[in-house]
C-alpha cells in the first residue's frame, strides 16, 4: 500500500480552482455540524469502490475528511487502484474553511 503525503489548504483550494474535484469522506455526523464545501461530492469511506467505478483514473482529486486520519486511507486506496493525481489535505475540512473555501451549510442533516 502506498502512502500519499498530505498537502496543506492553500495547495488544495488552488488546485480545486483548477478543475480538481473535491471528495467529502466525513460522516453524516461530522458534515451535519459542519456543513461541506461548496460543490463537494459526499462519498462514504465503505463506498469508495462505487466512486471510483464512475470516475476517471486520471481525474484530479482532493479528498478531505476531519483528519489525514480519515482522508489518507481513501487517497492510499484510490492510488492503490490506479488514480494518478489524488491528494488529501492536512487538517482537513476545518484547514479549507480556515484557509477560506466556500463552505454550503449542512442542508435537512440533522
Amino acid at each position: 500500500m502506498s502512502e500519499q503525503a498530505p498537502i496543506d489548504a492553500d495547495a488544495a483550494l488552488a488546485r480545486i480552482a483548477h478543475g480538481a474535484r473535491v471528495i467529502d469522506v466525513r460522516s453524516l455526523a461530522g458534515r451535519s455540524v459542519t456543513g461541506s464545501l461548496d460543490g463537494a461530492t459526499v462519498v462514504a469511506k465503505d463506498a469508495v469502490a462505487e466512486f471510483a467505478a464512475t470516475a476517471n483514473l486520471d481525474d484530479e482529486l482532493v479528498v478531505y475528511c476531519g483528519t489525514t486520519a480519515g482522508s489518507g486511507p481513501v487517497v492510499d486506496w484510490l492510488s492503490d487502484n490506479g488514480f494518478t493525481n489524488v491528494a488529501h489535505v492536512e487538517g482537513g475540512f476545518e484547514a479549507l474553511k480556515n484557509a477560506g473555501a466556500a463552505v454550503a451549510p449542512a442542508e435537512g442533516v440533522n
